[in-house]
């Protein structure tokens, strides 16, 4: 069985006193693909510098998180921008915008988000779509953007039917599971009952979000088994399938790896 996390921040601090051993954790347990969207220009070594130390099951992305957005934002991206060609990146990320922490740079996070589609567009790469607190407004940018070579993830996917329609809607679109989707009060069960499970892929966002029965603890990779049970228990599908399906699914997104 193989399982791939598509977002994960395996290289945050967080996991500096036992990195390798939870790497190792997560292969233990099927999980052999881990894909890191960057946050912001400082991130950017740790992230890569991991990428080099496991170059079999670990791969960058390159973005600006909207939370790291400022009034310097293009100065950041420019920067940012400068990594693509020096190696190989599997997507766009991770972008978006946030209105959930701080809507002081708010329009600042729309035009940084209008800039990483762009880049999407123009290197054929997945982007990676944070929306909390914004979907409509996400959503906005991405019809009004979209065409047939543009693709990727809406990262922790927590929303409606009706939202989830409009992502289906765009075709070339996955929607990211995670932990949350294992928490006692959520929704996300009942509305994945309505989305087809071709349009799935799994995440953690390790160290954060961890699923029951770590609630409260740090997130790693290795978890992922349990968002997968969970998808098991609403498909009604063996384990094994939902890892070969979800898997099939990230390389719809990001090709081979």
């Amino acid at each position: 069985m193989h399982l791939t996390d598509t977002h994960t921040h395996l290289f945050a601090e967080e996991f500096d006193a036992d990195r390798a051993e939870m790497v190792q954790r997560a292969i233990d347990k099927g999980v052999t693909s881990f894909f890191l969207p960057n946050i912001e220009i400082s991130t950017i070594p740790a992230m890569l510098s991991m990428c080099d130390e496991f170059p079999a099951n670990c791969f960058p992305m390159m973005g600006l998180h909207p939370c790291s957005v400022d009034a310097n934002y293009e100065k950041q991206l420019a920067e940012i921008k400068g990594w693509f060609g020096k190696r190989k990146f599997y997507g766009i990320g991770e972008t978006g915008i946030d209105l959930y922490h701080d809507i002081t740079f708010a329009e600042e996070q729309k035009k940084a988000l209008r800039i990483q589609v762009e880049w999407a567009k123009e290197m054929d790469l997945p982007i990676i779509l944070h929306c909390r607190n914004s979907f409509n407004e996400v959503m906005e940018i991405i019809t009004e953007m979209h065409d047939e070579s543009l693709k990727g993830i809406f990262h922790c996917f927590g929303g409606t039917v009706e939202e989830a329609q409009r992502v289906m809607n765009l075709k070339s679109f996955k929607m990211g599971i995670g932990g949350t989707v294992t928490y006692k009060n959520s929704t996300l069960p009942q509305v994945l009952k309505e989305i087809p499970l071709p349009y799935i892929v799994l995440e953690t966002d390790s160290p954060y979000l961890p699923p029951v029965p770590f609630r409260g603890k740090r997130n790693e990779s290795s978890y992922i088994w349990h968002v997968a049970d969970k998808l098991s228990e609403i498909y009604r599908l063996p384990i094994e399938q939902i890892a070969e399906i979800t898997t099939r699914n990230a390389q719809d997104v990001f090709g081979s790896f």
